[in-house]
């Protein structure tokens, strides 16, 4: 047999629920979006220990391979998105064992150069647009090798506008 509510118990039943649903909402986009983040985290991590490991078999002024282009070209907007096959034929992506073979909502950057100091640095970058408006997000590491010394990762990831 079915009961009816009073008015009492039915604002009861929904403050209650929407308690609930101020509480799980947030921390529901919160974990979405921390789930977002870990795709440039360990891509950088993958492209820093390769252009580190690179470096170890090559002499000081080829510490590094060339810069290599934003790939894919166009940063993925609000969504993820798979590349068509060639998209990460580029020599230096081959050359530090670097694709990405599955739906991604960001796009890589590898640059490179050799100072007057003949220390060799690299910057590699992750871009993304997670909401769709056109801000990008940032995420970077960098490396170098200085004459004499084994290539390494500098300490420290910068991170701009990281949920973007």
């Amino acid at each position: 047999m079915w009961r009816s509510w009073n008015a009492l118990e039915l604002s009861a039943a929904f403050a209650i629920g929407g308690s609930l649903v101020a509480v799980a909402v947030p921390a529901f986009v919160r974990n979405l979006s921390a789930s977002k983040l870990s795709e440039p985290i360990e891509g950088l991590d993958r492209l820093m220990r390769a252009a580190v490991s690179y470096a170890e078999a090559r002499p000081q002024e080829l510490s590094f391979p060339p810069s290599a282009p934003l790939t894919p070209s166009a940063v993925p907007r609000a969504r993820r998105e798979t590349d068509p096959p060639d998209t990460w034929e580029h020599l230096t992506w081959k050359s530090l064992q670097f694709k990405v073979d599955h739906p991604h909502a960001f796009a890589f950057e590898f640059r490179s150069d050799v100072d007057s100091t003949r220390t060799a640095r690299f910057t590699v970058s992750a871009y993304g647009d997670l909401d769709g408006d056109g801000v990008l997000s940032t995420f970077e590491v960098r490396g170098e090798r200085t004459p004499g010394q084994p290539a390494r990762a500098l300490p420290g990831m910068f991170v701009d506008r990281e949920v973007e």
